[in-house]
């Protein structure tokens, strides 16, 4: 099965040795994604959700295909923003979620880290 891998040329990337996305057949895994460019627990959730669906794009999905996030959080009492800006980024397509508190990030200003799963539906 082809194997297809996203990379954004973020500094991590090749220091660690991850794509940021990979697709394989239909399934497409979206690495833990940040964005410190962003302000605040609900302004980074909002910017990692953006990167991962520019990732998605690129693997030829769509948020609507996403089937599960994962939602690291360093402060789970900033839970209610954090819950706002993935409501409002997905609508009605509901993915199943978990988010968990984390004792730290690779860096300090990391406040929010998602993973996204999502099988790219087949053309109907």
């Amino acid at each position: 099965m082809k194997r297809t891998l996203i990379a954004t040329g973020t500094p991590w990337e090749p220091i660690v040795g991850y794509s940021r996305a990979v697709r394989v057949g239909q399934l497409v895994f979206v690495a833990g994604t940040t964005a410190t460019d962003s302000a605040g627990p609900y302004g980074q959730t909002a910017g990692a959700l953006r990167k991962i669906e520019a990732a998605l794009q690129e693997a030829g999905a769509t948020r609507q295909d996403i089937v599960r996030t994962r939602i690291f959080v360093r402060d789970i009492d900033q839970w209610e923003e954090i819950g706002r800006a993935h409501a409002e980024f997905f609508g009605d397509v509901l993915p199943a979620t978990t988010m968990v508190e984390v004792s730290r990030f690779i860096t300090p200003e990391i406040l929010v880290e998602i993973e996204a799963d999502a099988i790219v539906r087949e053309e109907e």
